[in-house]
């Protein structure tokens, strides 16, 4: 009674003002997620409204989806597509998701066992994690790790064990992996492309991965939001290898692709035996995912191979403006061979480590970028790194380098 008292004490006195932060200066958290706090991204989004900053941190467009999508959605909510959806989807885009996957990886899949539509792909990996994770299951990350991970997998109870990728090339140290494995992994989750670093896994490491997972039982959990922003090398499908469609849960989403972020319409394809868990935790977080839009992103995923490589093309035009400005400015620019998110070494600016220097650049700078440290389980592996993406338009990506150039560039 007395902390509730507290914040209802705290409430009623707070200031008036227009915008509230979404967590509250008292708060009551279970000790599982205590430890996370307000994510990064909204924390830099925060100081970059504050400070007027250019935000290159947040994974968002600032720029629309497809004409046709939206209009799409606009005749769904016309047509009174407005109601609940059913569970795993309307039929229309769970048949969607299915033909996008064979046409992508050679996989038929059933869309009505083997497709489960989800409030985003955040909502796809914690209905995996909640519904195929039991407590005290061993599970693997490659850090650096989106967020989201940690948090879903906190909440199942796992037990969570670290495969670090370092710079400059990122790639997977193979002992080490085999190292962390032991009789009680249940599985190991990968991105690829991977946020944040922009890697893209090799068809060898993927080789080397499956094989681990065959050998020793485990499942293997894929994000692969930016398979269609891949630059420099083919996505490789995790399950479109031999013998590991049958422990692999997929999981992918509308927002990357289509730059329709706030719509949340993802999904997770895995064979029957992996749906079922999948589905009994989808059931008790969202149920369903909303009606118009879904009918929408069934639009969205019958797009033309034309608009996958205009999207590509784009993006690599962008990725060109900001790699060459931070390189010009004095970072140390790491290779992003997919996403729209590029690391570079922040220490040649001489700030203690990746925190300070992110404050530094938007209060002093004007340009806003995500320290890594948070997708660390030891955040000392990421204090040297920063994230900036490129997911802005043209003349956005411009003004931030040249932001950086006059405030940032060393004499």
């Amino acid at each position: 009674m007395l902390r509730s008292a507290l914040l209802t004490q705290a409430f009623m006195q707070a200031p008036s003002r227009d915008f509230l932060p979404c967590t509250p200066e008292i708060t009551l958290v279970a000790k599982r997620l205590d430890k996370f706090k307000t994510t990064i991204f909204t924390q830099m989004s925060m100081l970059a409204m504050k400070h007027g900053a250019i935000n290159l941190g947040q994974g968002f467009p600032n720029f629309d989806g497809p004409e046709y999508v939206k209009e799409a959605a606009i005749e769904a909510i016309k047509e009174g597509k407005n109601q609940y959806a059913r569970g795993c989807g309307v039929p229309d885009l769970n048949s969607a998701v299915a033909a996008r996957f064979k046409k992508d990886t050679g996989l038929v899949v059933d869309p009505e066992k083997e497709v489960t539509v989800t409030s985003g792909c955040t909502e796809a990996i914690a209905a995996t994690m909640l519904g195929l994770i039991n407590p005290g299951d061993e599970v693997i990350l490659f850090a650096p790790f989106y967020d989201a991970y940690g948090a879903t997998l906190s909440m199942a109870g796992a037990k969570i064990k670290c495969v670090t990728l370092r710079p400059p090339d990122f790639s997977v140290p193979i002992d080490e992996l085999k190292s962390m494995i032991s009789k009680n992994t249940r599985a190991i989750v990968i991105n690829t492309p991977h946020n944040p670093t922009g890697k893209m896994f090799t068809r060898e490491e993927l080789n080397v991965i499956a094989s681990l997972s065959i050998e020793n039982d485990f499942l293997v959990f894929t994000d692969e939001v930016y398979d269609k922003l891949a630059f420099e090398m083919d996505h490789i499908s995790m399950a479109s290898l031999p013998g590991m469609y049958e422990r692999t849960v997929t999981m992918n989403s509308l927002a990357k692709t289509f730059s329709l972020t706030g719509w949340k319409i993802g999904w997770a394809i895995a064979p029957p035996h992996l749906t079922w868990g999948v589905r009994q935790a989808h059931s008790f977080l969202t149920f369903s995912t909303s009606t118009p839009m879904q009918y929408a992103a069934a639009t969205a995923l019958g797009s033309p191979d034309s608009y996958y490589k205009e999207l590509k093309r784009d993006y690599m035009a962008k990725k060109a403006i900001l790699v060459e400005g931070l390189k010009a400015v004095g970072f140390t620019v790491y290779p992003s061979s997919g996403t729209f998110f590029v690391v570079v070494d922040h220490t040649p600016f001489g700030h203690e480590n990746d925190v300070a220097f992110c404050e530094y650049l938007i209060k002093e700078v004007g340009v806003v970028a995500v320290p890594t440290s948070v997708f660390y389980l030891n955040p000392e592996d990421g204090k040297n790194l920063v994230r900036f993406t490129f997911c802005k338009d043209e003349g956005t990506l411009r003004s931030a380098v040249e932001r950086m150039k006059e405030k940032l560039l060393r004499k």
